[in-house]
């Protein structure tokens, strides 16, 4: 049988949220860097995204990345990242899986007790620290590119809820940010519902009314995310908070999401409620932590900035290699609203 693509995966999650890792079959991606690479990807290969997250292979709560050679020699290895409906610049559950993969299946070096190594996304270089034992990753903590925040204490107007305070930060993507306690919304299960429409309402008025753009780079995107944030709370030194991530086009982080953690960091910084060295635990609409600190103060373009640092932990849960038969009917997959939400607002239409 001739199958194109033909792609090896290894499936895995970081703190339940799933990020597969495409080691094989995906050929040359040109370009010098892994932002160049992702251009690429996105406007000559979305058939790969579409492929591997659209269904009947994928599911919205899927993510994907591929394994790269990176031309920077201080880089181990690059890795560019699929999502439902965007190529992020950076993102640390997927990151954490692709560490993990990439000693668990010897693609690079393990060194125990542990292995440090820079990895290149397309938000630049990452450098990353892996606690391992006995061929196992037990701990992934990043250093991410510098996180800031764009807009504090704005007000926008919202449909259905009518003028509100939002902050927008950036920690790898942008995010709109909201007080749970201002929409008397709770952080829990049984509102992830509630939660993914309220954020995709939020986010579509702030994309409108704070318009957004990186310093630098006019390519990098705007506003493509919602954080929704629990109190902040201290004790014994440590700061607790929970927070939940909605994922376009409409659903929310398993994780406690890794840039989400880094632009709370920048916004937390700003608001005084975070001093660079102190541990900030965040906890995710599952229950799952990310422990995180701000390692130093930077800045971007004008606006200054916090180095967010970010551990969790990802787990391997199977091998997959992925084949087109070319009689299927559905090689770009296919999307539905039940699960989609919005479909019809998908960046890219689903090859129906």
């Amino acid at each position: 049988m001739d199958w194109n693509p033909n792609l090896e995966i290894v499936d895995a999650h970081a703190e339940g949220e799933i990020g597969r890792v495409v080691v094989g079959g995906v050929g040359e991606v040109p370009g010098e860097t892994m932002f160049e690479k992702k251009i690429w990807l996105e406007q000559n290969r979305d058939e790969i995204r579409q492929f591997l997250l659209f269904e009947p292979r994928g599911a919205v709560w899927h993510n994907a990345n591929i394994i790269l050679e990176s031309n920077d020699p201080r880089a181990a290895m690059g890795y560019v990242i699929l999502e439902s409906t965007e190529y992020p610049a950076m993102s640390g559950s997927n990151t954490i899986c692709v560490a993990t993969v990439l000693l668990e299946r010897g693609i690079v070096p393990m060194q125990e007790p542990v292995t440090d190594l820079t990895l290149e996304s397309a938000a630049g270089l990452i450098t990353v620290r892996c606690t391992c034992r006995a061929g196992k990753v037990l701990n992934v903590r990043f250093v991410n590119q510098p996180a800031f925040v764009y807009h504090r204490d704005a007000i926008i107007e919202i449909e259905g809820f009518g003028s509100k305070r939002i902050d927008v930060a950036w920690g790898g993507m942008a995010y709109a940010m909201a007080e749970a306690a201002d929409f008397d919304v709770d952080i829990e299960p049984s509102s992830a519902r509630e939660i993914c429409e309220l954020g995709e309402r939020i986010k579509a008025a702030a994309v409108e009314q704070l318009p957004v753009s990186f310093p630098g780079n006019p390519q990098m995107p705007g506003i493509t995310n919602f954080e929704l944030m629990g109190p902040v709370e201290r004790k014994d030194g440590i700061v607790t908070a929970a927070n939940t991530v909605v994922v376009s086009p409409g659903r929310c982080d398993r994780s406690p999401c890794g840039t989400g953690s880094s632009a709370r960091m920048a916004l937390m910084h700003a608001r005084g409620e975070l001093a660079v060295g102190e541990t900030f635990v965040h906890r995710s609409i599952t229950g799952s932590t990310f422990t995180c600190e701000i390692e130093g103060l930077s800045s971007v373009g004008d606006f200054d900035a916090v180095i967010p640092a970010v551990a969790g932990r990802a787990w391997v849960y199977g091998y997959t290699q992925a084949v087109l038969d070319p009689t299927d009917p559905y090689p770009a997959g296919h999307v539905l609203s039940d699960t989609w939400f919005d479909s019809e607002n998908l960046r890219i239409e689903s090859g129906r």
